[in-house]
């Protein structure tokens, strides 16, 4: 028998939830493309999107996923043949260096396997480039596949005097962690409206310095990816390089304002927080007795807070089960050592309490089916985090 009537559970880390107040916002027709009220919609967007990412500089959308993301970015940081470390802690890190590698870019990968990067072997590799060949470092906030998490106050401050801009990919952690983008020195920021933001997907994000507006145009750049007309655009389709996504527009000011006017980022830092101890918590006691469970990142200091990649035995046939079974469809084991035992627990952007428990009871119903071995008091322990922290 299954139990998966009713509205099924998306615990994917992005596309996420999307609240029923942003798709009806996006459910607006068109207004006018060359008129007034749109316009005001476009800058009062781009206003709330330097608010959420900490900024006074520039901000330059596109209609896109966050892979255009990466390539817009890049396009506009580096020439052909500048040289790029990247910092890579999972599947999206390298997929970022491996863009960058196919746009003529010269690509250096230190990695930290399925950990947070270590802001002292950036310093030392740094320390190396006596010549400042290095022309940036880039980093994932928040590794998705990994749930990998960089401190980027940290990796920043361990840059020193190198002249390398700092560009740091966002997209699974804008909303759901704090970012300051010009406090903690970051030249460029790459993030997409699917996750944390809770709209579907069809933006990309980029912020961007003045110091780095400073260096000019690029031989890489192409005229749609150029970001220079979209904050010196004096119309709409000008900013947007043709016609504007009008009804993401709508669902995105919609979407800021539930984030950053009524809840508020510390609020939302705090829920996101007190959802993934949660899932750890969960994680810590099915894993008691060494029966192989547990947390892919080991210190909690350097898991994200929008997602958790776990290792649990049998983890293919268990997503198979909660997705057939009661409609809670979990992410795969993306970049795992063994995809068949990893899966991925989001819990970001429009999640709450009951959402993410009952995620974990269906993840314990699921093992005692299958017969996985786990310790006893994963819900339990979960509720109690939900119970403090209220």
């Amino acid at each position: 028998m299954s139990f998966a009537q009713g509205r099924p559970v998306i615990a994917i880390p992005g596309p996420s939830p999307v609240p029923d107040r942003v798709l009806n916002a996006m459910h607006r027709p068109s207004p006018d493309i060359y008129g007034p009220e749109l316009a005001a919609e476009n800058r009062a967007m781009i206003d709330r999107l330097k608010r959420l990412a900490g900024t006074a500089a520039h901000c330059a959308p596109y209609i896109g996923n966050g892979h255009a993301g990466w390539e817009a970015a890049n396009v506009n940081l580096f020439n052909r043949g500048d040289r790029a470390l990247v910092l890579t802690s999972g599947h999206f890190g390298r997929s970022w260096a491996a863009t960058a590698r196919a746009q003529g870019i010269a690509v250096e990968e230190m990695d930290f396997g399925m950990a947070p990067p270590d802001p002292q072997r950036l310093a030392d590799r740094l320390a190396q480039d006596r010549a400042g060949s290095i022309k940036a470092v880039l980093v994932c906030q928040v590794d998705t596949a990994s749930s990998a998490r960089a401190d980027i106050p940290a990796l920043r401050a361990a840059m020193g005097d190198h002249p390398a801009f700092f560009a740091v990919d966002a997209i699974a952690a804008l909303g759901c962690e704090p970012m300051q983008m010009d406090d903690w020195g970051v030249d460029l920021l790459v993030s997409a409206s699917q996750k944390g933001l809770m709209v579907p997907p069809g933006l990309a994000l980029i912020w961007f310095s003045d110091r780095l507006r400073a260096q000019g145009a690029t031989d890489l750049v192409t005229p749609y990816w150029d970001w220079t007309p979209r904050i010196q655009a004096e119309a709409l389709w000008q900013f947007w390089g043709g016609t504007p996504p009008v009804q993401h527009i709508f669902g995105m000011n919609e979407a800021l304002a539930m984030l950053l006017d009524e809840e508020t980022l510390p609020v939302a830092f705090a829920r996101h927080e007190a959802l993934a101890r949660a899932t750890w918590a969960a994680l810590d006691a099915w894993g008691a007795g060494g029966t192989g469970i547990g947390a892919v990142v080991a210190d909690p200091k350097g898991r994200a807070r929008s997602v958790t990649a776990a290792t649990i035995p049998q983890a293919t046939a268990l997503r198979r089960w909660t997705q057939d079974k009661t409609g809670v469809t979990l992410g795969l084991g993306l970049g795992a050592a063994d995809p068949d035992h990893g899966l991925r627990i989001a819990h970001m952007g429009h999640a709450n309490a009951h959402q993410l428990l009952g995620t974990l009871a269906v993840i314990e119903a699921g093992m005692q089916a299958l017969g996985i071995p786990h310790g006893p008091g994963g819900i339990a322990a979960a509720a109690g985090v939900i119970a403090r922290s209220a």
